[in-house]
């Protein structure tokens, strides 16, 4: 294999597929100028990324600062894709929440999340690596 194959980036397509076939990301956003990433689920609905969220730390970080990035991976035995979007946060109210209520977003854990954010996604951009970890057949996590 040649070393220019060893990244390959995903056209805009094919990230949206590798964002849609996934269910867990991990949010990006800036709260008194701090950076915090954490995990959400979440559903792609048309041209954006909606998640739930309780009231807290998510919720105001995408209130006040609505600029935030997104990331999903994908990992198989010989290669690992990953997805990076950067868009803006819009907490979602009134008869926008109540559509986004009808979206296949269920909370993972048994905690009450009643809150909904959209993210417009402005730029999307992915790679494909090839795994090839020297002296193994196998890549480690």
């Amino acid at each position: 294999m040649e070393q220019t194959d060893v990244v390959v980036p995903l056209t805009d397509e094919q990230a949206w597929d590798v964002l849609r076939a996934q269910a867990l990301g991990r949010l990006a956003y800036q709260v008194a100028g701090r950076v915090d990433i954490v995990p959400v689920n979440f559903v792609v609905d048309g041209d954006r990324i909606v998640f739930r969220t309780a009231e807290g730390s998510k919720l105001f970080g995408t209130t006040v600062n609505h600029g935030v990035a997104f990331e999903v991976d994908e990992l198989d035995v010989d290669h690992a894709l990953s997805v990076v979007v950067h868009g803006t946060a819009r907490h979602l109210t009134g008869i926008a929440a109540d559509e986004a209520e009808r979206l296949p977003l269920r909370p993972w854990v048994g905690t009450e999340k009643l809150e909904f954010v959209a993210i417009t996604v402005q730029e999307i951009t992915g790679r494909r690596f090839h795994i090839d970890l020297p002296g193994t057949d196998e890549p480690s996590i």
